[in-house]
């Protein structure tokens, strides 16, 4: 059974960091591309960011580029995302995604993200 379980969310001021944790389990999770999603109150979903099966190549949304770092360990099945210098538009609910190379993906219940003082 595919399972993605996100940690981390919370309250946190603007100019403060939060770092997001997504575990797999349930398929090879060395051979999936993983990225966080993220879809904000009366918004669609925004892509933020993504990293490759083994974690050599990394790419970021222009809105979080340099705020925000995706990384993955391999040996605990986890997808991160550390999020530094947050703001009030990075409130949302972020989910974790599994893409196979066959297409395939899979998604996270979200964990929740407010960005307030």
């Amino acid at each position: 059974q595919v399972q993605l379980v996100e940690s981390g969310g919370g309250l946190v001021q603007p100019g403060g960091s939060l770092r997001l944790s997504c575990a797999a389990s349930g398929f090879t999770f060395n051979h999936w591309y993983m990225s966080w999603v993220r879809q904000a109150p009366g918004k669609g979903p925004e892509w933020v960011s993504g990293i490759n099966s083994i974690g050599t190549r990394t790419t970021y949304a222009d809105s979080v580029k340099s705020r925000f770092a995706i990384s993955r360990d391999n040996a605990k099945n986890t997808v991160y995302l550390q999020m530094n210098n947050l703001e009030p538009e990075d409130t949302a609910v972020y989910v974790c995604n599994a893409h196979s190379p066959f297409g395939r993906d899979y998604w996270g219940q979200g964990t929740q993200v407010t960005v307030s003082s």
